[in-house]
Parts: structure tokens; C-alpha cells; sequence
């Protein structure tokens, strides 16, 4: 009968020590701010089931999320964000959209590490989280150096986003020789390539130099003629890289007007912004090599693959961003004794997550990049 006693007194000693102990531990609570309805609803199912992958491999129990659903809406991101923070919630991952953004410095204690990659007039107690312009123009600077280019055009579209580019080149200390600000309108565009490009000059150049050999005494006049013929342009373009700051078609769409005006891979080397992997540029042959900065290829489709496997689905782009942020989060409080605190994102940092390195200095985050080529059918890394 002592035995038992004593037994049972010892489970209850060590249930008690485990309580203490449980109660002592730090608990992580993270809003977590995606549309989970409405149109954008794929992409904040993705980040949800992403963080929570995060949480999963992190394995420890005290990290909770509470999932809101923002609808893409600023008004709404403000009730939702306003309702954690009344519940006692100061870090939060999202919004999504820069636009959800609007009026969450009423949260001044609160830190929101939105997924956007727009870092221009954000609220002071919002990080931009993704793949910024001035990550990717400090990688492009690291490209040129490596390769000895110094003539460089910068081709802009007149988009939203072009402030951003703007400020990027200017952070980044990126030389160039030229910045060019194009309508991506198809009906104006091979007309504005053909001005940067002098094609018009390059053009009448070979015109006149066949005319020359023509009227000539040379003796070997006719087989200079007949190689000049196979030319479509004399002269060099004033370049020797042309940074392309687009997307998607209008990028392919510039890629082809520079073809069409005697400028190739062959003579000029095209970088472009981070594609995310984009195959289909794999059918734009005479555009190859292109090359952009990119987070880690390789460690982006484990991510997939492991994604895939979980949740029978691809993921969306950035949700391998919100895996990583789960760790960030996680690995700063570490060592701020998990005090949730504004020195938490404002000391000098790094951390290596599956999408790179992050670096983090008074509440900005950039990423170093890797670097890219497109050529038969793969994406080669450069570095």
C-alpha cells in the first residue's frame, strides 16, 4: 500500500512539475491577415496551409495562429486586425496586398510583416516581406560586376510599380548608363524600342556603307556587299546590357521588339526581374540567355514537392514566404527572450530560410538572391 502511495504521489509530483512547466512556456500567438474569400481567396488558402507547414516543422505546440479573413479589403483588414489586437496580438503576417495596409499604424505596438513587395509609403510598423526591387537590383549590380558590364539600360514600363524601380536602382547603387521609360501598349512599343535602340540610325548606317562599297574600286567589293546584305543594322547600340524591369507577356513582348531592332542575347546581355521559374519562357529561343535574380530554385521545388504532398495542390508563389516567415518570427523571439518588443525587427539580423537569406535592419527586410539564366529549357544558376 506505501508502494502505491508513494508511486502515485511521485506521478503526481511530475504532473504538477509538467504544469509549472507548460505554464512557464512562451506562448507564440501570430494573426495571420489573408483573403480566405473572394477572388484572391487560392492564394490565402495557400498561405495558411503554408504557415502551417511552418508551425509543423518548427514542432512546438506554443505557436498559434489565428487565420482572419481580410477579403482583399482594407476596411475589413482593419475591423479583423483591430479585434486580434484588442485580443492581445502584436505580430502579425499579412496583409497580403500593400493596399490592405491603409491606416495600420493606429497599431503603432503591433508589427505587420505584409507579403507585398512594395517597401515605398508603408505604415512604420509594416515590412515589406517579398522579393523587393532593391533585392533584386542588388543582385543584378553583383551580375554586371561579375561580368564586367558597365553599359547598362534600364528599360521601365510606365507602370504603378515604376517608383519602386526607381528607388531600387538608386539603394542598390546600381550604375547605369541609361533609364528608359516605355508605354507597354503593343501599338507604341517596337516604335519606343526603336528610338533607345538608335535603329533608325543603325539602319541607314549599313544603307550607306553598302552604298560606299557599291560605288567603290575595291576589288572585293562584291563579296563585301553581298555580307553587309546579311546584316540588318551597322553600329554599335551605345549598350552592353539591357535590364528589362517586367513581366509575364509585356516582357516577351519587349524581348521581341529589341529582336526586331538588331538586339540579341548574342551582342547584349538580357536580364530581367524575377520571373519565378516562368517555363514558358522556355519558348522564347531567340530571347536565350536571359538572366534574373530569384530565390533558391532548388529549395523552391522541395517546397512545392513537400506542398504538393500534403495538400494534393501546387502552392502559390509567395507562400514559400510565409513558411519562412513562420521561422523568422520564431528565431528573432528566440533571441529577444521572446519579448515582443520593437527592438525585435530593428536589430542588425540575418536568417536562412528555404527562399534564401533574409536580412533584417530597422523594421526593412531584404533578401539575397540567387541568379539565373534561362537557357534550353532550364534555368541555369549562375550564382
Amino acid at each position: 500500500m506505501k508502494v502505491i502511495i508513494k508511486t502515485l504521489a511521485n506521478v503526481l509530483l511530475i504532473f504538477l512539475i509538467n504544469i509549472s512547466y507548460a505554464k512557464s512556456e512562451n506562448i507564440i500567438k501570430l494573426g495571420l491577415l489573408v483573403p480566405i474569400t473572394g477572388e484572391h481567396s487560392y492564394i490565402g488558402k495557400s498561405v495558411i496551409q503554408s504557415v502551417r507547414m511552418g508551425i509543423n516543422k518548427i514542432n512546438n505546440k506554443n505557436i498559434i495562429i489565428f487565420p482572419r479573413d481580410t477579403k482583399s479589403n482594407p476596411e475589413e483588414t482593419f475591423r479583423v486586425v483591430e479585434e486580434l489586437y484588442n485580443d492581445g496580438i502584436r505580430i502579425f503576417i499579412g496583409p497580403i496586398f500593400k493596399t490592405n495596409t491603409e491606416n495600420l499604424n493606429k497599431f503603432q505596438d503591433a508589427t505587420f510583416l505584409s507579403l507585398t513587395n512594395k517597401t515605398l509609403d508603408n505604415p512604420s510598423n509594416v515590412i515589406s516581406t517579398g522579393i523587393n526591387a532593391k533585392s533584386q537590383f542588388e543582385a543584378i549590380k553583383k551580375y554586371l560586376e561579375m561580368n564586367g558590364l558597365s553599359e547598362t539600360l534600364v528599360l521601365i514600363p510606365k507602370k504603378e510599380y515604376k517608383e519602386e524601380i526607381e528607388d531600387a536602382i538608386i539603394k542598390s547603387k546600381t550604375k547605369t548608363k541609361k533609364i528608359f521609360y516605355y508605354d507597354a501598349e503593343p501599338t507604341k512599343l517596337t516604335k519606343q524600342i526603336e528610338k533607345v535602340t538608335r535603329y533608325g540610325i543603325r539602319k541607314r548606317n549599313l544603307e550607306d556603307e553598302i552604298k560606299r562599297v557599291e560605288e567603290s574600286d575595291d576589288p572585293n567589293k562584291e563579296r563585301k556587299v553581298e555580307r553587309l546584305k546579311k546584316k540588318d543594322t551597322l553600329g554599335r547600340i551605345g549598350f552592353d546590357s539591357i535590364v528589362i524591369a517586367d513581366f509575364d507577356e509585356s516582357l516577351k513582348s519587349v524581348a521581341t521588339s529589341l529582336l526586331y531592332t538588331d538586339v540579341s542575347p548574342k551582342n547584349v546581355s538580357f536580364i530581367s526581374l524575377n520571373q519565378w521559374f516562368d517555363e514558358t519562357l522556355f519558348r522564347e529561343k531567340s530571347s536565350q540567355p536571359i538572366s534574373f535574380p530569384s530565390i533558391n530554385f532548388k529549395k523552391y521545388n522541395d517546397f512545392k514537392d513537400e506542398y504538393n504532398e500534403i495538400y494534393n495542390q501546387d502552392p502559390s508563389q509567395i507562400s514559400i514566404l510565409s513558411y519562412d516567415l513562420v521561422g523568422l518570427v520564431y528565431y528573432l523571439l528566440i533571441q529577444n527572450d521572446f519579448e515582443v518588443d520593437k527592438k525585435l525587427f530593428s536589430k542588425k539580423n540575418k536568417f536562412k530560410g528555404i527562399s534564401g537569406t533574409f536580412e533584417i535592419k530597422n523594421n526593412q527586410i531584404n533578401h539575397i538572391l540567387n541568379f539565373y539564366s534561362v537557357e534550353e529549357n532550364n534555368f541555369k544558376e549562375i550564382f
